[in-house]
């Protein structure tokens, strides 16, 4: 559940951030910072941290995954969506201090990695190959 809770939030806040920068009203760019916070640290950081939490002792359970490389290949990609998710909060913080520079069409695109991330992870748990 902390895994699928982590992606939805993962999924969302770019997608927020796309609103937020199309937002014209500050009633709009006030209501986005809000739920933009709320999302990130009710949601997001306490999944993330249980989902980190509870891969570690998987791995503590079943050390031998350690020596597969897909298991490696795994680990980095979700490495790269625990940055990926220290980038959203940085991002979360330029938006809740009015410094936000960048455009919806590039929150669009940066909302695309997650994807790419979980669909790599996927293909990896299931198939496991190398």
């Amino acid at each position: 559940m902390a895994v699928i809770t982590w992606f939805a939030g993962l999924f969302y806040l770019p997608r927020l951030f796309v609103y937020h920068a199309q937002a014209e009203d500050d009633v709009s760019r006030e209501r986005f910072k809000i739920m933009e916070r709320k999302l990130l640290r009710g949601i997001m950081n306490p999944s993330m941290v249980v989902t980190l939490l509870l891969g570690g002792w998987m791995l503590y359970l079943s050390p031998a995954w350690l020596s597969q490389g897909w298991m490696h290949a795994k680990l980095t990609l979700v490495a790269l969506l625990v940055v990926y998710h220290h980038m959203c909060g940085r991002i979360r913080k330029r938006f809740a201090e009015d410094a936000n520079t960048r455009s919806h069409v590039y929150y669009r695109w940066f909302n695309e990695a997650p994807v790419l991330a979980l669909v790599g992870i996927v293909i990896l748990v299931v198939v496991k190959p190398f």
